[in-house]
């Protein structure tokens, strides 16, 4: 049953590190805007393997999102790619380290919440709302730290007068933030709850 069970979760994290593949290097993962940011739905695969993998599996999955996002600033990104002329160990860091955290934590909310939730919908629902807000959370948090005066001398929205780190935050997550949420909140919810209903009687 043990060896059924890893048998069961490898898959399961190789399927989800193709979807993450898929959706970093097709149009299918970002939708850009206009000053360069994006709204990503590679944070979804992550969640979802967090919640039936479990926090290792959310953290490796969290690593393939990070290290595909890096690759992202050697061609396809713009801003990506300025952030990397000016600090790329810091564009390094800023792309996987939260990305591993997200998904550990993702993971590890999870089993602390169904441990309380004894129909387990909220359980899901509020995991994966948790995930994505952590994903934006921890990567600006990042982006602050290396890259604030960069940002702020790029002009990368429109701002007047002298704004601090955490409102610059707080307008570059703006609609990214709302948008990825839904998707985690909506989508999220419904295939990870079917998922793991699957793996259970499998």
């Amino acid at each position: 049953m043990i060896v059924k069970e890893r048998t069961l979760k490898m898959v399961q994290l190789a399927m989800f590190t193709a979807i993450i593949l898929l959706l970093a290097f097709t149009p299918l993962g970002y939708i850009k805007l206009s000053f360069g940011l994006s709204v990503t739905l590679i944070g979804l695969p992550v969640i979802i393997g967090a919640i039936t993998i479990g926090p290792v599996g959310g953290a490796v999955l969290g690593a393939v999102f990070g290290l595909t996002s890096f690759a992202q600033a050697f061609g396809p990104d713009v801003l990506g790619v300025i952030l990397l002329g000016e600090n790329p160990i810091g564009l390094f860091i800023t792309c996987l380290v939260p990305r591993v955290f997200m998904g550990l934590l993702t993971g590890l909310i999870f089993k602390l919440l169904k441990r309380i939730d004894k129909s387990k919908f909220i359980s899901y629902a509020l995991t994966n709302l948790i995930g994505s807000l952590l994903n934006t959370v921890l990567f600006l948090t990042s982006l602050m730290i290396f890259f604030y005066d960069t940002l702020i001398r790029l002009n990368v929205v429109e701002i007047s007068g002298k704004i601090n780190p955490f409102m610059l935050a707080a307008v570059l997550a703006g609609f990214n933030a709302l948008a990825e949420a839904l998707v985690c909140l909506v989508i999220g919810t419904a295939v990870s709850k079917s998922i793991d209903v699957f793996a259970a009687r499998a």
